[in-house]
């Protein structure tokens, strides 16, 4: 076998640092990693002890998360010319074990990625929750986004004005119910941490955003009773540029593709010089998200809320390392 599939140490560390790169509701990074050197596959679990039992009953969002880090880990294999084999859910009594990723190859040449921005893309990507600029975005860069999702087992509806608005009032209605329920502020007020705090996970005061001036873009609001933390209002973007991202069905295998699809979508965002932000508020209560699927086709589960555009870039929040070893920040 060649020493390009064997999963040494410095295979190891390339994979884990893009893994922990990806975006997690919340930044509460809940996935695990095991590397198996004498089966030559990498191990990925959740992190039952960092998860939202509030926001995130089912673990649908999680499995969103852990599936953005398996993207990530397979884009690095295929940089290092290795074909990423992936299981998911291989082992029906193991549940926490979601993920097996066993790099095989090496790549063929016509295997080889054409667009080689999508690994610079994973360091450089950060959510957005400043105003963008309105300037739209090219159809044929929305019709990349499109196709990545597609790629990878889910779809990507980017609705028009009417329908953006319509997902936009359920956000909203979703921030509303969120704002009344002193449990889940304290839930989520729970991960923000101050500057300078000497931990790898949640988001940091400095990463939060601004208010919505005219309150038409219903950003979450982490700060709730403490408006020591909140940024002065701003005027957001008039015509909202978003994308829905579904599949047609909704079991667990369905979520991990999703969170690989969402990554996917948001690293070609990024390539193409986009800011992203994630709006997942109403899918957070069954009714609203029910209300968010589209009309046609019959079966679709909608799993996130893409805000995109162009703007400024948001801030890098920390990030816990794979394995033993120093910090890192994204």
């Amino acid at each position: 076998m060649s020493t390009r599939t064997r999963l040494d140490a410095a295979t190891v560390e390339s994979l884990l640092a893009a893994a922990v790169a990806a975006p997690s509701i919340h930044n509460t990074q809940p996935w695990r990693f095991r590397p198996d050197p004498d089966r030559r596959l990498l191990e990925v679990h959740s992190a039952p002890e960092r998860t939202l039992p509030l926001t995130d009953p089912t673990h649908r969002a999680q499995y969103l998360s852990v599936g953005a880090a398996l993207f990530n880990i397979r884009l690095a294999a295929v940089h290092l010319g290795m074909r990423p084999e992936v299981r998911l859910l291989p082992d029906p009594h193991r549940p926490g074990l979601l993920a097996t990723v066993r790099p095989a190859g090496p790549l063929d040449e016509d295997d080889r990625p054409s667009d080689q921005g999508l690994l610079d893309a994973v360091a450089r990507r950060h959510t957005s929750r400043f105003p963008f600029t309105g300037r739209p975005v090219p159809e044929p860069v929305v019709a990349e986004m499109a196709t990545a999702a597609h790629a990878a087992g889910a779809r990507l509806h980017v609705p028009d004005i009417a329908g953006t608005r319509r997902l936009l009032r359920l956000t909203a209605a979703a921030e509303a119910r969120n704002q009344t329920r002193p449990d889940r502020i304290a839930e989520s007020r729970a991960w923000i941490t101050a500057p300078g705090a000497d931990t790898p996970y949640g988001i940091p005061a400095t990463a939060l955003g601004p208010p919505d001036a005219a309150a038409r873009m219903p950003m979450r609001d982490f700060t709730g009773a403490l408006p020591g933390l909140r940024l002065p209002a701003l005027w957001f973007e008039r015509h909202v540029q978003s994308a829905l991202l579904w599949t047609p069905q909704d079991r667990r295998e369905d979520w991990l593709r999703a969170g690989q699809a969402l990554q996917y979508v948001l690293l070609t965002a990024t390539a193409h010089g986009l800011r992203t932000s994630l709006l997942h508020q109403a899918m957070e209560w069954p009714d609203l998200r029910a209300a968010a699927a589209l009309p046609r086709p019959k079966r679709c589960h909608p799993h996130m809320l893409i805000r995109f555009g162009y703007g400024p870039d948001g801030a890098g929040t920390p990030r816990a390392p794979g394995h033993a070893g120093g910090d890192r920040t994204r």
